[in-house]
């Protein structure tokens, strides 16, 4: 049985027994029912991997101890801040998941005029606490041992308002610029990706006021999803460490 690998939440000290978060506990008790002796591999997000035995097990805790850290840094060189505005169904999940897989370092929900996802108060708290629980399964499945933020959901144009230094860039199908002709991020990237309808004309002219450079993928109209991950690995490949 290949060893599970699985977050958690805590700082992790070798040596010394401890309990399992209860949602990674039910998942090794009840969903692998693992028993006392077998191994796991946690992170914390604190940069490394901890090797543990279980030593005590049952359907709702699990006690384990670290036996050994080993450092594992699998992060980009290139640090992407995705701004991504909120899309229906799946597809913002899609986006989150594949996002973190291609290295993201941060994701910041964005409401838009088009963005057809209606989220307030205790819903959209909810949903924020999901997205951030999905980024982390998805880093146990690719093996980071750092977690990318998901931020607070907000509305796009004061995200396109903050102070960065990061290089902006804005997809845009009549751009005149791709990834090969920008330079090279020297404090990484804010990428903002549209909805399923687009940018309207007066964002696209606010993403321009505060320096968002547009650029161009392709000759195709990509879906929402599709356009974030196309720029995302586009990205890696020139200045990241994909390819």
């Amino acid at each position: 049985m290949r060893v599970p690998r699985i977050f958690h939440p805590e700082s992790i000290t070798l040596h010394t027994p401890f309990q399992l978060s209860d949602d990674a506990a039910g998942h090794v008790g009840r969903v692998l029912r693992m028993t006392e002796g077998q191994e796991l591999t946690l992170f914390c997000g604190d940069g490394l991997e901890y090797r543990c035995t279980i030593q005590n097990a049952d359907k709702k805790k699990v006690l384990v101890q670290a036996n050994e850290s080993i450092e594992k840094n699998i992060e980009s060189p290139l640090s992407i801040h995705l701004g991504q505005v909120i899309s229906r169904g799946d597809r913002m999940d899609f986006t989150l998941q594949k996002s973190v897989e291609l290295g993201v370092t941060t994701i910041t929900p964005l409401f838009s005029e088009r963005c057809g996802v209606k989220l307030t108060g205790d819903r959209l708290e909810k949903k924020h606490q999901q997205w951030q629980k999905m980024v982390i399964s998805a880093c146990e499945q690719c093996g980071r041992t750092t977690i990318p933020e998901v931020r607070s959901p907000q509305q796009l144009n004061d995200w396109l308002a903050e102070d960065t230094k990061e290089l902006k860039l804005n997809l845009h199908p009549r751009a005149s610029d791709s990834i090969k002709t920008i330079p090279t991020p020297e404090h990484g990237v804010r990428l903002v990706i549209g909805p399923e309808g687009g940018l309207s004309s007066d964002e696209i002219s606010q993403a321009a006021a505060h320096q968002f450079q547009d650029i161009l993928i392709g000759p195709r109209v990509l879906r929402t999803e599709t356009a974030a991950m196309t720029v995302i690995t586009a990205l890696q490949v020139q200045f990241g460490d994909l390819g």
